[in-house]
């Protein structure tokens, strides 16, 4: 077996570590979720929670708008459905692609929450400081994919 016959059985753990953080992300904003549908603020440890939870600013368009916890929530399953698939095809270049914009939208996305909630809310909301450390992790994992394949994919190619 040639050393490209090898690299492309090799099993890549990528996929299955994003899988992972999207799964405790998905956790996060299920729990947000379901505390927000029943009406309820959830405890917070660090004390920032309740005032951002309670903020102006926790929905787009106001009081009456979409949570940005039901956005965390699409983010999350989408973000598990484009991890199984890479699974599934490690070395698709779309989807390798597609991950890695993903990742960098909900990345960039973090920042901007977490820089608002500091800058204009003045609390920290410890649950959605978890989500932007799980989209640095996915964010990270997505890079580490495509570079750990784009020598593979690029040689693959007749």
């Amino acid at each position: 077996m040639s050393t490209s016959e090898a690299a492309s059985k090799q099993v890549l753990l990528q996929p299955f570590y994003m899988l992972a953080a999207a799964l405790i992300g998905l956790g996060d904003t299920l729990y947000l979720s379901y505390y927000h549908w029943l009406g309820i603020t959830p405890t917070c440890a660090i004390g920032g929670c309740e005032i951002v939870l309670q903020s102006k600013y926790s929905m787009i368009g106001g009081t009456l708008g979409i949570p940005f916890a039901y956005i965390g929530l699409f983010f999350y399953i989408y973000f598990i459905a484009l991890a199984v698939l890479l699974a599934i095809d490690p070395y698709s270049k779309g989807l390798r692609f597609g991950l890695v914009v993903y990742a960098t939208i909900g990345l960039l996305s973090s920042i901007g929450f977490e820089v608002f909630q500091i800058l204009v809310i003045h609390a920290i909301c410890m649950y959605c400081a978890l989500s932007a450390a799980v989209t640095l992790v996915l964010f990270c994992l997505a890079l580490w994919h495509w570079r750990a394949t784009k020598e593979s994919s690029a040689s693959t190619v007749v």
